[in-house]
């Protein structure tokens, strides 16, 4: 079981419980400012780069090579146990040693990138792939902290905490910088969005890794062949591959859909940052509340039909018995809502099925496996829209979706029974 370096002891009394709020209060203080740090650049690459580039006059062609940035994401799992055995910059501490100096190369990378056009796809693809290393580096030291720091009581916060994060860095990261760029120029903008980065880093200051949760002499070491070797290790991974294995084939084709429905592009612009701002943040919160008061099992089952209807109303609206963007546009904001809400419960049961001997390797083990599903998903769904429409591809994204909560509920409900996760 995950321990939390700000357990209460028995027979604690105030002054200790008022500490212990204030170090939860520190410490979801830096649990949001480690994940804007991700967020911030990831979602400039993602999300805003594509578009300014191509006004600028780079290729379709070129634009597309930009997926190959999301190889280090997904392959990150490979020195996941180097990064959780090794301290970087041993002074700072053991995961503040990593962070610290890949946040601060991340953010003079974005700044060179205001030195070239946006025009010029290959140097903004090399400084964008070296951003993508760093970050994958940066994410295994924060999922091993946060996994190490968060307990069965503060662990829906977190992550709520980490979902809302993800959200604002859409914002800051995407939605600000398309805003921006029209407003101020592409420089000021990079420039602009490079200082942003280095902000969440002064929640640094508070970071605390105790002593007696660090690698010891005697240890494991971690591995790979550590996360496997643990009981029921094959079951999660397969929750992690199949709860959401639908979800790529929806998200692929969710923008072509709107426009060919009629939408403009900027409503879907203003619709995905209106999104992620309103639902990301509420909704997080509503899946730590569900979590709280219904479990973790029933909160997963319970987003996955909510999923699965959100599948249903695209399949409605693209087989003409729904039809009308305005259908469509609510069915996608409802879904930005529960996918939003399923990070929360997704991440918590993760971090509760990783161990604190290598926290970092067996959390980056399960969300890269999620993510390869996903990316294979997104990667077929244009094929499948072309050849058999868009009604057929969410209809039977509806179906794989609703065999995927039978499949997680089997699942969850062996590893409840089994000694591996009784509390789930």
């Amino acid at each position: 079981m995950v321990g939390s370096a700000y357990d209460l002891q028995a027979g604690g009394d105030v002054p200790a419980a008022r500490a212990l709020s204030t170090r939860a209060r520190r410490l979801y203080a830096v649990l949001g400012g480690l994940y804007l740090a991700q967020g911030i650049p990831s979602y400039l690459l993602l999300v805003a780069l594509p578009p300014l580039m191509r006004e600028s006059g780079a290729s379709r062609t070129a634009i597309g090579l930009f997926s190959l940035l999301m190889l280090p994401l997904i392959l990150k799992f490979v020195v996941a146990p180097y990064v959780d055995r090794t301290a970087l910059i041993a002074r700072f501490g053991h995961r503040r040693g990593w962070v610290i100096p890949t946040q601060l190369l991340v953010s003079a990378l974005i700044a060179s990138m205001a030195l070239i056009d946006p025009s010029q796809a290959g140097p903004l693809f090399m400084i964008g792939f070296l951003i993508t290393v760093l970050s994958s580096l940066q994410d295994i030291a924060t999922d091993g902290y946060a996994v190490r720091q968060l307990d069965e009581s503060s662990r829906p916060v977190g992550n709520a905490i980490q979902a809302g994060s993800i959200a604002l860095g859409v914002i800051l990261g995407g939605t600000l910088a398309l805003v921006l760029f029209h407003k101020l120029g592409w420089q000021p903008t990079i420039l602009l969005v490079a200082g942003l980065s280095l902000l969440p880093l002064f929640a640094t200051i508070w970071m605390r890794e105790t002593p007696d949760l660090e690698p010891v002499e005697g240890r494991a070491r971690a591995s790979l062949r550590g996360f496997f070797a643990r009981p029921s290790a094959w079951l999660v991974l397969g929750f992690a591959l199949t709860y959401r294995a639908s979800e790529g084939l929806v998200r692929g084709m969710e923008g072509p859909f709107l426009v060919d429905l009629g939408l403009p592009v900027d409503w879907i612009g203003y619709l995905s940052g209106a999104a992620a701002a309103t639902a990301g943040l509420v909704g997080a919160a509503m899946a730590a509340l569900i979590i709280r008061r219904a479990g973790l099992t029933t909160t997963l089952v319970l987003l996955g039909l909510l999923r699965t209807t959100c599948f249903l109303g695209f399949t409605l609206s693209a087989a003409h018995i729904l039809p009308g963007f305005m259908f469509a546009m609510t069915a996608s904001a409802f879904q930005t809502l529960i996918r939003y809400m399923e990070l929360v419960a997704i991440y918590s049961f993760f971090m509760r099925s990783s161990s604190s001997d290598q926290p970092g390797t067996d959390f980056t083990i399960l969300t890269c496996a999620e993510l390869v599903v996903y990316l294979l998903g997104s990667s077929v769904a244009g094929f499948l829209a072309d050849r058999f429409g868009y009604s057929a591809l969410f209809g039977g994204a509806t179906l794989i979706s609703l065999l995927g909560i039978g499949l997680a509920f089997y699942q969850l409900t062996r590893l409840k029974k089994s000694e591996a996760l009784p509390n789930i």
